[in-house]
């Protein structure tokens, strides 16, 4: 793809880009069609792992019951579930369903997939060339920072550079029902110090004033 420098072919290519996905059958086990979020320039990038079954049958990501305990997390921050569905730019790690298994719960991405799906966000991350990213889960941590365990990184902030883009990176744990970490210590002291980091960046105060002046109440008034 060839570079692209003003805003408006930035989105354009955007925009291309996700038709390019929506078209990838490029692993066999996976079973789409691929997810992506709403084409937004943002200055926030938030990077999940995987959709479930659900996310395929809706078209979007974080459609479900994580996604309902991720934009909780979001609300108490500032920004509801339709605002970061507008003004947040929403991509994966892997962009279909990797299928469910015999005991539950769903199939982890196998090395190879996730290589397949990787020109997908780092394209994603070229174009929108956010200030803030927001990897969801470990899978999402580490394609940024070497992560032995979530409490290593999680309610820190770090500096990192990739495809061309610098950007400061908050880790997050996944929202999965299945997942007790954010419940339990340490989770439960660290999820609250990564949120109020979010809270406090630049990019995300950016989004959440551009998101109050836009609410109805906030409409200048002509006379």
């Amino acid at each position: 793809m060839p570079p692209a420098d003003s805003p408006g072919d930035r989105l354009a290519a955007l925009r291309r880009l996700q038709g390019e996905l929506r078209a990838c059958r490029r692993c066999p086990r996976m079973q789409g069609p691929p997810v992506h979020g709403e084409a937004a320039l943002s200055p926030v990038l938030l990077l999940g792992q995987a959709p479930g079954r659900r996310e395929i049958q809706q078209h979007r990501p974080f459609c479900w019951t994580a996604g309902r305990t991720l934009f909780g997390w979001f609300s108490g921050i500032g920004l509801d579930e339709d605002a970061c569905r507008r003004l947040v730019y929403m991509s994966a790690v892997c962009r279909c369903w990797p299928g469910g298994l015999a005991r539950g719960g769903d199939r982890v991405p196998t090395r190879e997939e996730v290589a397949n799906c990787a020109p997908w966000w780092q394209r994603e991350l070229a174009l929108v060339r956010p200030r803030l990213v927001l990897p969801v889960g470990r899978l999402a941590i580490t394609r940024f920072l070497a992560a032995p365990r979530l409490d290593a990184v999680v309610g820190q902030q770090f500096r990192v550079e990739q495809e061309g883009v610098a950007a400061d990176v908050i880790p997050l744990p996944h929202p999965s029902g299945a997942s007790t970490w954010f419940r339990t210590d340490p989770g439960r002291l660290l999820l609250p110090q990564a949120l109020a980091l979010i809270a406090a960046h630049p990019a995300w105060q950016e989004i959440v004033s551009a998101c109050m002046q836009a609410a109805p109440g906030n409409a200048p008034n002509p006379g």
